[in-house]
């Protein structure tokens, strides 16, 4: 079974989109999106996602497969790159990976903890709990039982508290704990790992306020707006959590002005590339490629070749 890809990692806002179109025309390849958010049908501007005609030109693979009203898990994930590896191998050609989601990343190289399923009986208790108390109180729970997972949980996300409290109740052990100790295992396929990013994150944060700028000068709001009125979504779904769509989300909702969800989606942003640095600079044989544009493209096309595509 021929598991072999390339993966291009990086933060927001390095410009990997550009990237992987430049050499999807220059080399065999087929484009699989590793973006938890381009998923969802509906969130093109704040995603960055290719323009349909670019996607006609140059063939892209797990964008716009789910609805905003529905999840979209890491397994799921893990599923459909395995099926789409193996038929774009089949026809000749390199599947491309290319995202900033850097836990899609760990687990195509590593796997998924195995953790038990879901208890009806037990998420019936904490739903109950939660109306009672409220889910801060509860996330405040999960902080002396596994800090870890609450450290990198909201007070307010309700479904991952209650996942994390019902895993702690199921196994008696800490989620963050299972997940660090499952996700050691043997790789899952074979991989060129190339990044694209400025060696030092100061380098990328001024294009991140332009690039913000940029979306909501492209209607951004009208965006959120409209996924808003469909009357079927709410702030909590993943696909209304991404960076800038829950900032916006929440300015529509009266609860902030224009000029602080901006503020507020910049400070998101800024702290999702301090994120993905942290997991790159910890990508054992990556390769960082710096710089933008053509000259970025050329070196990750000699890096491509010389591990031997063609």
């Amino acid at each position: 079974m021929d598991r072999r890809a390339i993966l291009l990692m990086g933060p927001t806002g390095a410009g990997k989109t550009d990237a992987a179109l430049a050499l999807a025309e220059r080399l065999p390849l087929e484009i699989v999106s590793v973006d938890s958010a381009m998923v969802y049908r509906g969130l093109d501007i704040g995603t960055a996602k290719p323009a349909a005609a670019l996607r006609a030109r140059v063939p892209h693979h797990l964008i716009d497969v789910r609805d905003p009203a529905e999840r979209y898990s890491v397994g799921e994930f893990l599923r459909d790159v395995g099926e789409l590896v193996q038929a774009i191998r089949a026809r000749g050609r390199w599947p491309l990976l290319v995202g900033g989601t850097m836990l899609y990343f760990r687990a195509l190289q590593s796997g998924l903890a195995t953790l038990p399923g879901a208890d009806a009986g037990l998420r019936a208790t904490l739903d109950a709990r939660a109306r009672a108390v409220g889910w801060p109180a509860l996330h405040a729970e999960l902080a002396g039982l596994d800090p870890a997972a609450a450290a990198r949980i909201r007070p307010s996300d309700g479904q991952r508290i209650q996942r994390a409290l019902e895993v702690h109740a199921l196994t008696g052990r800490p989620l963050s704990e299972l997940q660090r100790e499952d996700l050691r295992g043997a790789p899952g396929g074979d991989y060129l790992k190339l990044v694209l990013a400025p060696a030092a994150r100061s380098e990328l944060e001024p294009g991140l306020e332009r690039r913000f700028d940029a979306m909501l000068a492209a209607g951004l709001l009208a965006e959120v707006g409209a996924l808003r009125r469909r009357g079927d979504l709410d702030a909590e779904l993943p696909a209304l959590r991404a960076v800038g769509y829950r900032q916006l989300w929440a300015h529509l909702d009266g609860r902030c002005d224009l000029a602080t969800a901006r503020a507020e989606a910049l400070r998101a942003t800024r702290q999702l590339a301090k994120r993905q640095y942290t997991w790159l600079r910890a990508e054992p044989g990556a390769q960082w490629v710096a710089g933008r544009g053509a000259a970025a493209a050329a070196e990750l096309a000699q890096r491509i070749d010389a591990w031997g595509i063609r």
